[in-house]
């Protein structure tokens, strides 16, 4: 594990193919995750000679929990410094869910830096809801129960294949959520306004939109996933057996479609 500097704190990450000289790699996890979601991702890219940096959101996994900012955008000045710290270039950002929008952020406010993006289950726009949903909500992450909540919730996510190492995952997930301290920090990324994401111009390597066909975060996530890749001016890739993390549920197809786009990257230097 490594530590980033930040002004109010550190990030912790993982760095995947130190020794790599190929293009950098950023990847961001989503809201209540850790960033072992991308361990298959690490692994596969790694494999094919690429450096790739998974990062914690604030105040999860290992990451501070001293920053005064939680949202998509604070997550993107974050993916912007990491790439920044490692040297890198022509760098593919991908995010899921949370980090999805925070990826696009990235793009939109550094296309020097950023050169191809993929949004896994993104959320660049605020979930449906209303009074009544958002108050649910909050009485059902209210301690004590609500760490378990975050648990099983994030559980049922992954609906289709599970991962190997699921169970790891999960503890993780537990041990982070048990400080009450991470615990303040992972509510607060939860209910903490973010931006949507309109606007962003295409990548120079393009951009494209994972999603699992069985996401169950959308009554339709073949139309979310088309309305997110015209945001982005991206293609889609629908998953099956697949929820929310593809990254983790289905590596045999994420790691091929990445290492795609960062080809086009390296054709495009």
């Amino acid at each position: 594990m490594h530590r980033l500097d930040r002004p109010r704190g550190r990030i912790a990450y993982d760095l995947y193919g130190a020794e790599n000289t190929g293009p950098l790699v950023v990847c961001v996890p989503g809201m209540f995750d850790h960033r072992h979601s991308f361990r298959f991702v690490g692994a596969g890219l790694a494999g094919a000679g690429y450096r790739v940096a998974a990062m914690d959101l604030r105040g999860h996994g290992d990451s501070d929990t001293t920053f005064d900012a939680y949202t998509n955008r604070a997550a993107a000045t974050d993916a912007i410094a990491l790439a920044e710290e490692l040297g890198g270039r022509d760098v593919v950002m991908v995010g899921n869910s949370l980090g999805g929008a925070a990826v696009a952020i990235a793009a939109r406010e550094r296309p020097d830096l950023v050169a191809g993006i993929a949004l896994l289950g993104p959320f660049l726009r605020p979930p449906a809801g209303n009074v009544l949903t958002r108050t649910l909500q909050r009485v059902a992450l209210m301690r004590p129960w609500g760490p378990a909540f975050l648990t099983s919730y994030y559980d049922k996510l992954h609906t289709g294949r599970t991962p190997e190492g699921h169970e790891r995952q999960l503890e993780l997930l537990r041990q982070m959520l048990r400080p009450t301290d991470r615990y303040r920090a992972v509510h607060r990324t939860v209910f903490e306004p973010g931006e949507t994401v309109t606007g962003v111009g295409a990548s120079r390597a393009g951009a494209l939109v994972i999603m699992g066909e069985q996401d169950s975060d959308w009554k339709d996530p073949r139309a979310e996933a088309e309305w997110a890749a015209s945001v982005v001016r991206g293609s889609v890739l629908m998953v099956p057996e697949c929820g929310h993390y593809a990254q983790a549920q289905r590596p045999d197809v994420v790691v091929p479609a990445l290492r795609s786009l960062a080809e086009e990257v390296v054709a495009g230097a």
